[in-house]
């Protein structure tokens, strides 16, 4: 009973501890963008992907990453299949067909996610702060695959990457940090 006790009091101790993204709205970034220049990390999801819910439970669950986004990015959470109106570089864009029978199921995809080509889930899109498409993540990544590419459009390095075989040099010769 007492081993029952100690390890309950652990575990609540550690996930009292355990940081979360401050995910916002896209309208609330591009708000906060215009006061205090950031880049912009958008998570494209839907209600029904599988590597969406593991992308949030593995990977943006862990401390690093949430602390890392927190600090340097905006960071959105949209559902790609949604019915948010959102305004963006001077253009509204909504989910004409959406249908809330199919809320939890495949619906129709946002414009906003037709405008940055996402044709995948989940995929992790990058904004600079002139609110231009960087560029995008397709797929589940864990917090070890995701590290480099934070770190690279975070500091601007990616500007330096001029071809593949640069991109290609950066990713073999980085160290991770992350666990």
């Amino acid at each position: 009973m007492k081993k029952f006790i100690i390890i309950l009091a652990l575990s609540i101790s550690l996930t009292t501890y355990a940081q979360e993204i401050n995910w916002l709205s896209f309208q609330e970034a591009i708000e906060l963008q215009q006061k205090e220049p950031k880049k912009i990390f958008v998570d494209f999801y839907t209600n029904w992907c599988g590597p969406c819910k593991l992308l949030d439970k593995r990977t943006f669950s862990n401390n690093n990453v949430a602390q890392y986004i927190n600090e340097n990015y905006y960071a959105v959470k949209f559902n790609a299949e949604g019915n948010s109106v959102v305004n963006f570089n001077d253009k509204e864009f909504k989910n004409p067909r959406f249908d809330p029978r199919r809320v939890n199921s495949r619906n129709s995809a946002h414009e906003l996610t037709r405008y940055f080509g996402v044709n995948a889930y989940p995929s992790m899109v990058f904004i600079d702060e002139e609110q231009r498409l960087i560029t995008q993540l397709k797929g589940y990544l864990t917090p070890q695959q995701l590290e480099p590419y934070l770190k690279v459009f975070y500091t601007n390095d990616y500007l330096n990457l001029k071809s593949q075989d640069d991109a290609n040099a950066y990713f073999k010769s980085f160290k991770p940090e992350w666990n």
